[in-house]
């Protein structure tokens, strides 16, 4: 287990610890008011909810927010200014949530009774969580092997490159320096699993590309930062979990009737497997419903085109609906895709994409995807040029990534399943 993930983990345990310790004395505060020990009343806050029942839910849902706000996204290097508003936050929404599911059934005789219960429970969520989390992070500050930083001047030094996952690398290359190796040297990196970081030139300070990090007071272009931020990263990872769950689930009977018209129309298996390249340049294996004939590809992989003789009618078919892509749901829950990102090649093609655009490892910086805005511009790519064209359409949409973007992507994209366009 990564240090990283033990990181999480601990956090996890610790606001699970404390989301418990808050309810069970939001339970002692309730059982107060409604004995009449507190506001000299004898029926304030009658409960019409058993008490019980949240010991569990109210922990889990407490996780859930904090996932969602993106507090365990980055528990490396953790601000203490930053843990403080995020916590401030999250308690809000905990306590408005809980006030809207639990505390308004509640049958009382005055209603800044609910503001004070609410105030409550959240003066007692934010203090607990804070002063667990604040103690833990200071722990780990004090413990934990701090996150290295370690300088490269040119692409000799990558292959020799001693680094831990988490460390942050900066690329300080001449300026006299082809390009091309740069690019070349964040290939590299991307598969170790660290921060990379770029020596700016004067046109990136000018532009606002260069940004002073946290470990360095000198400006520095880093490349593998989100432009999105970490609550919309994880939204858009809970959003592709439940979004496969429920076509998995859902989708069951079309899954098998897809399986039968593959097994039964042409020689081979009905699942197709294929060796694509993903999140941080590393390979996995996409699935489809097989839309070619057996062992198509026996020679070197062949881009397909729109009269391609490989393809079996049902697979043309499932195609123009693009329905042989519904297996990649399993990858998506699986965390190799998104359903909103690029498209993923395979190393044979980005071999010769490389050679146009070496600017294509900076993909390796989001989970690829069912859909984005390059393949609905572009569509099928059956030539080199219209992969760079979608590349160049893949970059924008990466540099301008947002939940908002995303929900407008995947409604152009319903409307070319829809229109038949998907081929």
């Amino acid at each position: 287990m990564t240090q990283r993930r033990k990181l999480q983990l601990a956090y996890v345990a610790a606001d699970f610890l404390s989301a418990e310790v808050v309810w069970l004395c939001f339970l002692l505060f309730r059982w107060l008011v409604y004995e009449g020990k507190m506001f000299s009343v004898d029926t304030v806050l009658i409960p019409a909810f058993n008490f019980y029942t949240p010991l569990i839910l109210y922990p889990i849902g407490c996780l859930i927010i904090y996932y969602l706000s993106g507090y365990y996204l980055r528990v490396q290097r953790k601000r203490l200014s930053h843990e403080l508003m995020a916590t401030f936050i999250s308690s809000i929404v905990i306590a408005l949530g809980a006030f809207f599911i639990i505390i308004i059934d509640d049958q009382v005789e005055s209603y800044h009774r609910y503001v004070v219960s609410m105030g409550i429970l959240w003066l007692l969520q934010f203090s607990v969580s804070y002063a667990l989390r604040l103690l833990l992070t200071l722990h780990i500050r004090r413990h934990a092997r701090p996150a290295a930083s370690v300088t490269i001047h040119g692409e000799e030094e990558v292959k020799d490159l001693k680094v831990n996952k988490g460390d942050m690398v900066v690329v300080d290359l001449p300026a006299t320096a082809d390009e091309n190796v740069l690019y070349r040297i964040i290939q590299h990196l991307y598969p170790l699993d660290v921060e990379i970081a770029v020596v700016p030139k004067l046109y990136d300070m000018l532009t606002g590309a260069a940004k002073i990090p946290e470990l360095s007071g000198n400006p520095l272009v880093m490349i593998t930062e989100q432009h999105a931020s970490d609550s919309e990263l994880c939204i858009k990872r809970a959003f592709d979990v439940v979004t496969a769950v429920l076509v998995l689930v859902l989708l069951s009977p079309l899954y098998a009737l897809l399986w039968v018209l593959v097994y039964s129309s042409s020689k081979g298996s009905a699942f197709y497997s294929q060796e694509r390249i993903g999140l941080h340049g590393k390979p996995f294996a996409i699935y489809k419903f097989r839309t070619m004939v057996q062992d198509a590809e026996d020679a070197m992989p062949q881009l397909s085109t729109d009269d391609d003789p490989r393809v079996t009618p049902v697979g043309r078919f499932m195609r123009k609906y693009r329905l042989d892509e519904l297996p990649q749901m399993w990858n998506i829950l699986r965390g190799d895709m998104s359903i909103v990102g690029p498209r993923p090649e395979r190393e044979f093609f980005i071999k010769q994409i490389v050679e146009q655009a070496p600017y294509y490892c900076l993909l390796y910086k989001i989970r690829p995807g069912m859909t984005s805005w390059g393949p609905i511009r572009v569509g099928y790519t059956d030539t080199l040029q219209k992969m760079i064209d979608r590349l160049n359409y893949d970059i924008v949409y990466m540099e301008n990534m947002s939940i908002r973007l995303d929900i407008k992507i995947l409604f152009f994209t319903i409307g070319v399943i829809l229109d038949g366009k998907g081929k």
